[in-house]
Formats: structure tokens, sequence, C-alpha cells
């Protein structure tokens, strides 16, 4: 387990939040790339998968956060484009 690895999920993991807050509150994907989000996932994911096959250890579970939070915010953005589409009519 290394202290760094920590810290870097730590520090990503808590822009999400605030990201997943704005992503509700203003209901549109202005400055929201979801082929970013959906690259920002596949990273963690592969994260996990090297804990599993290489090194497990208890930082899986911050791996697994902050998917849920990323998974959070691609379904926000999903709502919010359908909400945008939605209004152009």
């Amino acid at each position: 387990m290394s202290i760094f690895e920590i810290m870097m999920l730590l520090c990503f993991g808590a822009a999400w939040p605030v990201s997943i807050y704005k992503s509700y509150t203003s209901r549109r994907t202005n400055g929201k790339s979801g082929l970013f989000l959906v690259i920002i996932v596949l990273g963690y994911i592969s994260g996990i998968i090297h804990k599993f096959v290489y090194s497990f250890d208890n930082v899986i579970y911050l791996y697994m956060l902050n998917v849920s939070m990323v998974s959070i915010d691609i379904i926000l953005f999903l709502r919010n484009k359908k909400i945008e589409k939605e209004k152009d009519f």
C-alpha cells in the first residue's frame, strides 16, 4: 500500500462530490465531456483490476468509491443531456 496512491485517490475523489452537486443542480452538460468521464471510470477500473491481480489491499475501496462517484456523474450527465434535448423542442 502506497501513501502516494492513497493521496492521489483521496485528492481525485474529493473533486467528484463537487462535480456531482454541480451536475445535479445545474441540469446542464456545459463544461462536461461524457467521453472524459468514461475514460476516468476505465482508469479506476484498471486500478481495481490491478489490485485484484497483483497487490490486493484496502486501497481498492478508494478505487471503488471513486468509480461509484464518477458513475453517478455519468448518470447525471445523461439525464442532463436528455433535459437539454427536451428543451430544444
